[in-house]
């Protein structure tokens, strides 16, 4: 089985992702490599934090890495909350209630309730003399509800409901989530990828 770490912590991801990706590959957490610095992500654009985040772990470990970002952009608000889906509200930090509640008030009775999640995947893949840096990106298209509805999942999956669907990410549950999430989309690309053989890291 190969191995590949997934610069993150958070379980709802990991979880979701070592589910897509199934048994052909191990993902370990930065947990697992014993990481549990605060990495920066402090750029404008969902590309250049998932790459500041995989070449963080790449500088101080040495190991190949994946890291994502991922933001939701709605259109009646020029793209808010975009790279700033996860601190959206004020003063904190993954307050998923906190980040609905601003971006409902927002929205208010606005009628264009049109949006997207949007995740992209940079991969790096550390060898004896060089790196090689991929790029993978999802997207589901959606609208915002005007109500949270359901209890699965994380962070805005309550009030996105993706095109197609009549309930919410949270509604559909994660087996339906995983098949055509963003997230989903970026992560068949990254295993379709891995799965050519790549050489992956080796950890001790």
């Amino acid at each position: 089985m190969k191995r590949i770490v997934f610069a993150t912590n958070n379980q709802h991801k990991l979880d979701e992702i070592r589910e897509i990706l199934g048994s052909k590959f191990e993902v370990l957490s930065l947990n697992d490599i014993g990481c549990h610095e605060d990495i920066p992500e402090d750029h404008d654009t969902l590309e250049e934090n998932a790459l500041q985040k995989a070449q963080y772990i790449v500088d101080h470990y040495h190991v190949s890495c994946f890291a994502d970002d991922t933001g939701l952009e709605v259109d009646a608000l020029g793209g808010e909350p975009g790279v700033h889906s996860a601190r959206y509200a004020e003063g904190t930090d993954h307050d998923s209630e906190a980040n609905m509640q601003k971006l409902l008030l927002k929205l208010g009775n606005n009628n264009n309730r049109q949006a997207r999640f949007r995740t992209v995947i940079a991969l790096i893949l550390k060898t004896d003399d060089d790196c090689q840096v991929h790029c993978f990106e999802g997207i589901v298209e959606g609208r915002i509800a005007r109500e949270k509805k359901g209890r699965e999942g994380f962070g805005y999956d309550p009030i996105f409901v993706p095109d197609g669907y009549d309930e919410s990410f949270a509604q559909l549950g994660m087996d339906i989530k995983n098949h055509i999430s963003h997230r989903a989309r970026a992560v068949a690309k990254l295993a379709e990828f891995l799965s050519k053989d790549h050489e992956l890291c080796s950890l001790s």
